[in-house]
């Protein structure tokens, strides 16, 4: 009976070792790949190849338009995503060079596999840096694709995060720590209030609609005191030139003003934004964003 037992444990131990590793935590990617060709797809096989049960979700693969706009759109989504979250970031216009590959576990248990090139800039310092650190390839690199050198995202970055999601890998095993200091920023102008005026940039447009975001907190603009209804003045600089200036109401919602008029509202980042009602406010007053981009507001 005991021979018995030992066989099958030995055979229960040879059948669970042959599962493919279970999924602890959801994998996001988010590249500048774009759709067209198979370089997101080929990150994908080699995210399943590591765990057929991986849950993979899709960021975006258009181009952002800078690193410090990528690295908003992190911070657009990532705390909407639960703790152990590995997000794979690709906007990596250094690929093969001696840029640093790194995971970022920020305080809030959120994971982020990247190159090291100001892309974590924002959920870094939202989220607090718990620990840092450089990804080792001798380890942790798709096998055979030693020889290739331009895809990082898939040879590296997906590989190391699908493995840190399916729990293949610890955290401690990606690789040696690195000092906080390490992680690169992007420069950026603060909200800020001065002499009842507040100050911030655009740090992105809302793509599909054209408004304009700002990064001035809903907390500081009501320090300003306008009630719904009331006028504001927004004032558009481009390194230092002034580009654009318009009086709107401060609103709810774009209904409540009529179609064709512009309204500044409450972003779903609670940050302040600036709309058309049914048409596109950047295209229509040639707004763009990034850290050039600042804005000024005030009553008017």
């Amino acid at each position: 009976m005991t021979h018995r037992l030992n066989i099958l444990c030995a055979l229960w131990l040879l059948a669970t070792a042959a599962l493919p590793a279970r999924a602890a935590a959801p994998l996001v990617l988010y590249t500048d790949f774009g759709l067209g060709d198979g370089a997101v797809s080929a990150m994908k096989g080699v995210a399943y190849g590591v765990s057929q049960s991986l849950l993979i979700s899709d960021l975006s693969h258009q181009d952002p338009g800078s690193l410090f706009a990528g690295a908003y759109r992190l911070y657009q989504v990532e705390n909407y995503w639960p703790a152990g979250t590995v997000f794979v970031t690709v906007i990596d216009p250094g690929v093969g060079t001696d840029r640093l590959s790194v995971v970022l576990q920020t305080k809030t248990g959120h994971y982020f596999v990247a190159p090291n090139n100001g892309l974590l800039t924002l959920v870094a310092e939202r989220d607090g840096i718990q620990a840092l650190r450089q990804v080792d390839e001798s380890v942790n690199r798709l096998p055979g694709s030693e020889e290739s050198y331009t895809f990082h995202g898939r040879d590296v970055f997906g590989y190391t995060g699908a493995r840190l999601a399916a729990g293949v890998i610890s955290f401690e095993q990606v690789g040696p720590l690195l000092p906080p200091e390490t992680l690169i920023s992007i420069p950026y102008r603060h909200p800020a209030q001065q002499d009842g005026r507040l100050t911030g940039i655009v740090p992105v447009l809302d793509i599909a609609y054209g408004n304009v975001w700002t990064n001035i907190p809903k907390t500081l603009f009501d320090q300003l005191g306008v009630p719904y209804g009331n006028p504001v003045r927004l004032t558009f600089f481009r390194n230092g030139r002034r580009v654009h200036s318009v009086t709107a109401p401060y609103q709810r919602t774009f209904g409540d003003v009529p179609v064709g008029r512009p309204v500044v509202y409450i972003n779903s980042l609670l940050c302040v934004a600036l709309a058309l009602n049914q048409g596109n406010y950047a295209a229509a007053h040639r707004i763009g964003s990034g850290v050039d981009w600042t804005v000024e507001i005030a009553k008017p």
